[in-house]
């Protein structure tokens, strides 16, 4: 094999697939880069549970393929000049790495044993902008649970409906969704858990641009493609929660909040709450405003914030991470909140004539 190619557009290329390449397996060449000089060069990192390929321009001089060690070959080409790269390995698989008058020799490894991604078919596949679905991602992926005894929750659902994709993350103590609505549009039903680690990957990749990105359901894959990268990871099996049956379906209390302030008096009745020293945020909702107060054996805070809308004087309790997590998200200016009591969960949504589509829920702490 002999490819000649430019030097970043190659770094760019390691750098997308190395995530997705196992630190330490049993299967050595797992450890490595899959890299094939065909029609064009593609590279590949899969972790047989998460796969990325990455094509990429270069001229294919020798066709052939060969496993490459990740760390070593990442350095390499990094530290070369901002010039062309030459590639080329004989049938021995020894390695030869050229820029400007740098060169270097490494061992890679033969590709026989290195396995396919798996194959998912194209048909029934769902586009929409990258941005869109970088938004449901980074909208979601905080809420997801990290307690792989009960591996559903470690991923997000996503359901496809109408003209809708709307996309849920579970823990437990709270939820997260957020939804996109392309008007006009029909997309297939479907329903399915993409693991949080694949989508943590594919957010890393998508631009935020509108350029399209399309996803195809497998039996037990599923694949994203852009441009010219392919990420496909396994689905996670099992039944996720019917998460509209967590929505309280009567909240008499409905606040309206500026984000940016209200995160702003979470944030500093927080400073004092610590791994160590745990305790709740407990929030007196009134008429046009809030007080938030917190109490740790080695400190106190107290802080407020206008509202507009009458709280009823309803004292609730709720985890000052989850809630600057949620408030975080929020991708409006302004947010509404609504509850029904001091034991029911609060509620973040769109106010009214927002277009972004989206409901956090944080469950109450029981208060002393």
């Amino acid at each position: 094999m002999k490819i000649v190619c430019e030097k970043n557009t190659l770094v760019n290329a390691i750098s997308i697939v190395s995530r997705t390449v196992s630190p330490k397996s049993s299967l050595a060449f797992l450890e490595g880069i899959y890299m094939s000089a065909g029609e064009d060069l593609k590279l590949t990192g899969y972790n047989l549970e998460t796969g990325i390929t990455v094509r990429m321009e270069a001229k294919i001089r020798q066709p052939g393929e060969c496993v490459m060690p990740t760390r070593m070959f990442s350095d390499i080409v990094r530290k070369l000049p901002d010039e062309v790269v030459s590639v080329e390995v004989d049938e021995n698989y020894r390695v030869t790495i050229k820029g400007g008058v740098a060169s270097f020799q490494l061992m890679a490894s033969a590709a026989d044993e290195y396995p396919q991604l798996p194959a998912v078919e194209e048909e029934g596949a769902v586009r929409l902008p990258q941005n869109a679905l970088r938004d449901l991602i980074s909208g979601t992926i905080f809420a997801v649970s990290d307690d792989t005894a009960n591996a559903i929750y470690t991923g997000c659902l996503v359901e496809a409906q109408g003209d809708s994709i709307t996309m849920v993350a579970i823990d437990g103590y709270r939820m997260a969704k957020r939804a996109w609505h392309q008007p006009g549009a029909q997309f297939p039903d479907m329903s399915f858990v993409v693991p949080s680690s694949a989508l943590k990957e594919l957010e890393k990749i998508l631009s935020d641009t509108e350029d399209e990105v399309c996803f195809t359901l497998g039996r037990k894959h599923i694949s994203f493609s852009l441009e010219n990268a392919t990420l496909i990871c396994r689905l996670l099996e099992g039944k996720f929660a019917e998460w509209r049956r967590f929505i309280p379906a009567s909240t008499p209390i409905q606040l309206v909040a500026n984000v940016a302030e209200l995160t702003a008096t979470v944030e500093r009745v927080g400073l004092i709450v610590s791994e160590k020293y745990k305790s709740p945020v407990r929030c007196l909702f009134s008429k046009d405003g809030a007080e938030f107060r917190t109490v740790t054996t080695i400190a106190s805070a107290t802080d407020g914030c206008r509202l507009a809308g009458d709280g009823k004087d309803t004292e609730i309790g709720f985890s000052c991470r989850y809630m600057l997590e949620a408030l975080k998200a929020v991708p409006s200016q302004e947010v509404t909140l609504l509850l029904s009591g001091g034991l029911s969960p609060i509620l973040l949504v769109p106010c009214e004539g927002e277009e972004k589509d989206f409901t956090y829920l944080i469950q109450p702490v029981r208060l002393n």
